[in-house]
């Protein structure tokens, strides 16, 4: 006890002189963050797109109506035959493709182990960061279903896209409000050792391509 006493003079003792000479409080830092950038619309596209690029995904810019002929071209080059698709993605798939649904039964993992790709859509991009986040609404899918497969085909409306983050939580609100799941997704799935190798693919598919698609004329 003897020295919980002394400490406490001692600590009092330095208060003390601190306030003889008359130190006053530090006054309080206003901060006053950025909530937008400000950027246009054509800004938005191209940043997203180039920050997608630098995470090593694979970015294919084009019209929605071009959508059905674009993934023939890259599952041909990449040889992917067999996808997954999620319940509500309706779009037009090549008759190249086998396209296993997830419904109404939901696919095992073992069933997802034998696809070459999953096919999702996102709630939204930000192109400050290249993140598209999917929070399991229509088109979506369990989070399980963009976890398995080695190539993510991942479809982004143009005007799906903000550009900041804090642009990005804002619009998330429903989302975040109703409980659900949300995923964000920069690049394809890496991490880095101890010797900062990087290796993908550890935590999810080692392959991103990213449709970024603007409404027709």
């Amino acid at each position: 006890m003897s020295g919980a006493t002394s400490n406490g003079a001692a600590r009092e003792a330095i208060l003390a002189r601190v306030r003889a000479a008359g130190v006053q409080p530090a006054a309080r830092v206003t901060r006053e963050y950025r909530l937008e950038n400000g950027w246009t619309r054509a800004e938005i596209l191209e940043q997203f797109a180039e920050r997608v690029a630098e995470y090593k995904a694979e970015v294919i810019r084009g019209r929605e109506s071009e959508l059905t002929g674009l993934l023939e071209r890259v599952c041909q080059r990449r040889k992917l035959s067999r996808i997954v698709v999620p319940a509500g993605l309706e779009v037009g798939l090549p008759s190249s493709l086998t396209a296993l649904k997830d419904e109404p039964t939901p696919l095992t993992p073992a069933q997802l182990e034998t696809c070459d790709a999953v096919l999702t859509s996102c709630v939204l991009g930000i192109a400050e960061t290249g993140t598209i986040v999917l929070d399991g609404g229509p088109g979506q899918g369990r989070r399980v279903l963009n976890l398995i497969p080695d190539t993510h085909l991942c479809i982004v409306q143009g005007r799906q896209l903000v550009g900041s983050v804090p642009e990005g939580v804002a619009a998330l609100e429903a989302s975040i409000q109703g409980g659900r799941p949300l995923t964000f997704i920069s690049g394809p799935s890496a991490t880095s050792d101890i010797e900062l190798s990087r290796v993908e693919g550890v935590h999810g598919p080692r392959n991103l391509v990213v449709f970024v698609l603007e409404q027709d004329a």
